[in-house]
């Protein structure tokens, strides 16, 4: 696949046509949403990474009949919501158009949760795709957070893998899934954990190097680490299993079930080298804004698309790290300004609209839903 990048002439023009895409996409999604969650205990013992719970926590959405019937929803603490949900039918029958459906894992960016890409989840099950985002343990926004969870990324992919493993064995799901037609799309850190699942190796010395020169940016604070308990500092002494986990950060966590993999505004791109993608040999797409404060585009988006030149890259004028985060309710803004509050001329759900079509592009050509 050539490497491509699909740069708009101006922000307006971008946002107009995404919204025209938007409504357009909405009227003929052929399928409403089904949604489900499933708590998964992995069969075998596994570190959580010091998390409260002690489960894969996972959302799941699908296709459903468009004749059942959707509710409305808002995300977060019914008592504080904080986003605007995709309406969906919780618990509705998996739509019998076809025998069986393709199936993406969903991955979440750091401290967020995998209800935070609803929009996401929501809009590629109206269009034929079976979807799992699990909660990362020890990394999410549904409980306190720990040091492990945002210092072990490379665990993060056998939490994917391990909910592949249960979805597929789903009483209700799993036999309806084209186990030839499985991907996984992810955000953010989200975006480092599908790389991984598709082959890529971390260097975590390189990172580590890279964060401790003069040229260190963002991406080595992130603002989510505020939340541990004893501030953003890694403590001088690491647990037995953290030291062990740290020994295995350079192995390949490739699934080879994984045929395709779609990344939005990856992070940790300093943490991979010249020899990292070597064993990458499935398609791979990258998206992300040209305003990403969070997950600079220098030293991630484009340093990945310059180790992995057989990718497609695209980038979205004025997008910044949160417009791919779920479209804030109205008066959000004021409360959660870095969350809710994107760029001047920047319309959310146009980048939104956008990016499902990519996705959409991307996957029809590499894991397409049937046509008959």
């Amino acid at each position: 696949m050539l490497r491509r990048y699909l740069v708009a002439v101006a922000v307006l023009a971008s946002c107009y046509a995404g919204a025209a895409l938007a409504a357009d996409g909405d009227s003929v999604a052929p399928y409403h949403v089904g949604a489900a969650m499933r708590v998964i205990h992995p069969p075998i013992a596994r570190d959580w990474r010091g998390a409260q719970t002690k489960a894969l926590v996972t959302n799941i959405w699908y296709p459903v009949d468009p004749t059942v019937p959707e509710t409305a929803h808002d995300i977060g603490d019914p008592a504080h919501a904080v986003f605007e949900g995709h309406p969906r039918a919780v618990d509705a029958p998996l739509s019998p158009a076809h025998a069986t459906y393709p199936l993406l894992l969903l991955s979440h960016g750091t401290g967020g949760s995998a209800a935070s890409l609803d929009w996401l989840g929501a809009a590629l099950a109206a269009h034929g795709y079976i979807v799992a985002g699990v909660n990362h343990p020890g990394n999410n926004a549904l409980e306190p957070v720990t040091i492990d969870g945002f210092i072990l990324w490379w665990e993060r992919a056998t939490d994917v893998s391990e909910v592949l493993d249960s979805v597929l064995a789903d009483p209700t799901l799993g036999a309806h899934i084209d186990t030839s037609r499985i991907g996984a799309v992810g955000y953010s850190l989200g975006g480092y954990t599908v790389l991984e699942l598709a082959g890529a190796r971390t260097d975590q010395k390189h990172f580590l190097d890279f964060c401790a020169s003069s040229a260190a940016d963002a991406i080595c604070h992130p603002p989510e680490m505020k939340r541990l308990p004893d501030g953003p500092r890694v403590p001088d002494h690491l647990s037995a299993e953290t030291t062990a986990s740290m020994a295995r950060s350079s192995e390949s966590y490739r699934d080879e079930r994984i045929k395709a993999v779609f990344a939005i505004a990856p992070a940790l791109g300093e943490a991979f080298n010249q020899d990292s993608f070597i064993d990458v040999h499935i398609p791979v797409s990258l998206m992300a804004g040209t305003e990403d404060k969070i997950a600079p585009v220098q030293t991630n988006i484009h340093r990945i698309a310059g180790l992995l030149p057989n990718a497609t890259v695209q980038m979205v004028p004025g997008a910044g790290h949160e417009t791919y985060l779920d479209t804030c309710l109205p008066g959000m803004g004021d409360r959660l300004p870095a969350t809710c509050n994107d760029g001047p001329g920047v319309d959310r759900d146009a980048v939104h609209a956008q990016a499902v079509e990519e996705a959409l592009a991307f996957f029809k050509d590499t894991l397409p839903v049937q046509t008959q």
